[in-house]
């Protein structure tokens, strides 16, 4: 054989060992990413159930101290947490030292400070487990259980950036107006033998008040983030108009996501794959509400998109909006953690995990079986959606790598 003829051969089985070594590294890097994934999933449905129990390993520290500490740029509360009952427990059962109207919004709901100086965003009951909201997928009050409900199907889903959330009863004559301010109290009522108030928001009205069980309320409280962690808001690029017969661009331009992707933060960072996390969370518990969304503060970019305010939910399980998902379907892309999660919980596994989740809680059952029902239909139409795009562009482009080291110090 020629020098020349070796040379080229030397090349090419260099070029093969090269390509089937990087090929190799990929595949075992892939493995093992699969590998954890499964494994997070098995440490989550393990953890699933948690018994509100107000006992702490840290004898030390306050519940709320401890769910403080857990607060990073990319999550609200880690993987492992132990500790999590005696948190939701301190939610559900410390006394309120103070009661105020509800920070701006358009929804009724109470600022409580409990015992230890903790703040929580108190939500009223306004409708029956079975109640169906009809009209518009953002139509109706906000739906307290569905705030439960959200929390833990964001421990489920594995994102863990939705503030921590569990049901609480309250008595409106013995507990809040003791230690009410005035302006909450000016918005109390009796009407037949029930209190009531109406609060202050922008659709809060007299007419349209919430009310006890006679004094007995039943709601939602929702930990307040740390202060040390302050929120700057964000219009949602798939936002929606709210108004008849007027079109947001997403709605009419299907190349809107490219036109998302060449402005910041969607240009670079985590924020464009949150926001089709999101699509997908919200697709799941029927949102289609969120016209802003929040991060921390001066991030560039880098944080999670926090999932608050998830109310708007759960409200009619027969409507499927398949708006929700058009950050999904317009850009085709999708975190191959999301998909492997995804994955993990179909035929049955979404819904039975949820009810697992959700059986503790004080204020349990969180949601009426048809509710309940709508997530396993729901998450076959996103496996649905994510395949078209597959089938489309390919999975190397539609299936993003992108995993993020998390510290909790």
């Amino acid at each position: 054989m020629k020098l020349k003829q070796r040379v080229v051969l030397l090349a090419i089985l260099l070029v093969i060992f090269i390509f089937t070594k990087v090929f190799l590294i990929d595949n075992l890097d892939t493995s093992a990413a699969n590998r954890e994934d499964q494994r997070a999933f098995h440490r989550m449905m393990a953890s699933l159930q948690v018994e509100l129990d107000p006992r702490l390993d840290h004898t030390l520290q306050s519940p709320w101290e401890i769910a403080a500490q857990w607060v990073v740029p990319r999550e609200v509360y880690p993987e492992e947490t132990p500790e999590l009952g005696a948190v939701m427990h301190a939610m559900a059962t410390k006394k309120i030292i103070k009661a105020d109207v509800g920070y701006k919004g358009t929804q009724l709901k109470a600022l409580l400070i409990l015992e230890g100086g903790q703040k929580v965003v108190f939500k009223p009951k306004r409708y029956a487990r079975d109640h169906v909201v009809e009209g518009e997928p953002y139509a109706g009050y906000d739906r307290h259980n569905a705030e439960v409900a959200a929390f833990h199907l964001d421990r489920i889903l594995g994102f863990r950036r939705a503030p921590i959330v569990v049901g609480r009863f309250v008595n409106l004559r013995t507990e809040i107006k003791p230690v009410a301010t005035e302006q909450l109290l000016s918005t109390f009522l009796t009407l037949g033998n029930n209190t009531c108030f109406y609060g202050k928001c922008y659709y809060c009205r007299e007419t349209e008040p919430a009310c006890a069980d006679g004094d007995n309320m039943e709601g939602s409280v929702t930990l307040w983030l740390p202060d040390v962690w302050p929120l700057q808001k964000h219009r949602h690029p798939w936002g929606r108009t709210y108004r008849e017969g007027k079109l947001a661009r997403w709605e009419y331009d299907e190349s809107y996501c490219d036109a998302v992707k060449k402005t910041s933060p969607y240009d670079a960072g985590p924020r464009l794959l949150d926001i089709i996390d999101t699509a997908i969370f919200d697709y799941l518990i029927g949102n289609a509400d969120r016209h802003h969304y929040e991060s921390f503060q001066d991030d560039e970019g880098a944080s999670m998109l926090i999932l608050l305010d998830n109310a708007k939910s759960f409200g009619n399980p027969s409507l499927d909006e398949r708006s929700i998902l058009a950050p999904l379907y317009q850009c085709c892309i999708i975190r191959v953690s999301t998909w492997n999660r995804l994955n993990y919980l179909k035929n049955g596994v979404l819904k039975s995990s949820l009810k697992t989740a959700m059986s503790r809680d004080p204020i349990s059952p969180v949601l009426a079986p048809p509710h309940v029902d709508a997530l396993d239909q729901r998450l076959l139409n996103i496996l649905a959606t994510i395949k078209q795009c597959t089938d489309q562009f390919g999975s190397d482009v539609v299936l993003v790598e992108d995993r993020m080291t998390l510290s909790h110090l």
